[in-house]
């Protein structure tokens, strides 16, 4: 199996459930040659800007319901010098009341949708904890102890994400059937949908809801198509299961990721550790044994010919 270091990958924006610090135990269940990684439920993008920053995919395809968020990743990949002095300008400006300013920038984002607010609402609220109401406004508060990201330091990740992926990135905010329907054989999907339980709560959490069994139906299609696709979905966190297991009849690979301590654990004050299931999809893993197989018989051949030597 491919092991993968750390290295100092740029992250565009504090999000919550983002894949950043477990990135490094998905990329190895990357095939070779992938043509376009494809995130559905893109949220940072901390999967695709990994595999980048690691040459594992030619293109990458990044969608989100959330409309406001994917105008954001067109800043950040289009305009990425405007976008930064935009954030400078309002970081600058929330001095001396930072509370009174970000109850300002919230209430007029939710009126223009600007995605140069919603950069410094992400850097400002409590753990990246993004949380809409039921209207669909965004209505987190902020984390009053800190005044969020440096301007110096959001200028670095920015203009090292935008270095990454600008100019072979593609970005959409679709339902993510839509997202998943181009899909090609020598693609890879990555999706990290909302937990179960996490969606159609009282918190709204997400910008949308996703139902167990249009997920399940979607994957079906994909096994259909044979593509190939890893998910992020149920997990555990302490003694607490998040959702139920996806079925048996989709031939998955269930495998765990010891993700360290949970966000929300986090939140609340505590130091239960997360769990992660990722899910592989039968296409994935055959091409995977097949590239294994190959590269086997590869060196074997490669030792046969230094021995004749």
């Amino acid at each position: 199996m491919k092991t993968f270091h750390n290295i100092n990958v740029p992250h565009p924006f504090p999000y919550q459930g983002s894949k950043r610090s477990i990135a490094k135990y998905i990329l190895p269940y990357f095939p070779f040659n992938v043509r376009c990684l494809i995130e559905p439920f893109c949220g940072a993008g901390a999967v695709s800007i990994a595999a980048a920053a690691h040459g594992l995919a030619k293109r990458f395809a990044l969608n989100d319901l959330n409309k406001p968020l994917m105008e954001l990743w067109i800043e950040i990949l289009e305009r990425p010098e405007l976008l930064c002095d935009e954030y400078e300008r309002q970081w600058l400006e929330q001095y001396p009341d930072r509370k009174s300013y970000f109850f300002k920038v919230r209430d007029e984002f939710n009126t223009t949708h600007n995605p140069h607010q919603l950069l410094y609402l992400l850097a400002r609220i409590v753990k990246g904890s993004v949380r809409y109401s039921s209207d669909g406004l965004f209505n987190q508060s902020a984390d009053n102890r800190r005044s969020g990201m440096r301007p110096n330091t959001m200028r670095q990740n920015i203009f090292g994400v935008s270095a990454l992926l600008a100019r072979k990135t593609t970005i959409s905010a679709v339902d993510f059937r839509k997202a998943v329907k181009k899909a090609e054989n020598n693609d890879l999907v990555y999706m990290d949908p909302p937990y179960q339980g996490t969606s159609f709560t009282r918190d709204h959490r997400y910008f949308n809801g996703l139902s167990y069994d249009d997920f399940v139906d979607v994957l079906v299609l994909l096994n259909e198509k044979n593509i190939s696709y890893i998910i992020s979905y149920d997990g555990v966190t302490g003694n607490k299961n998040h959702g139920k297991l996806l079925p048996n009849s989709l031939s998955l690979r269930h495998l765990h990721i010891h993700a360290g301590r949970s966000s929300q654990a986090t939140l609340l004050g505590n130091s239960h550790k997360t769990i992660e299931s990722l899910y592989l999809s039968s296409s994935l893993v055959h091409r995977l044994e097949s590239e294994k197989s190959a590269r086997k018989g590869y060196e074997e051949k490669v030792q046969q010919e230094l021995v004749l030597i």
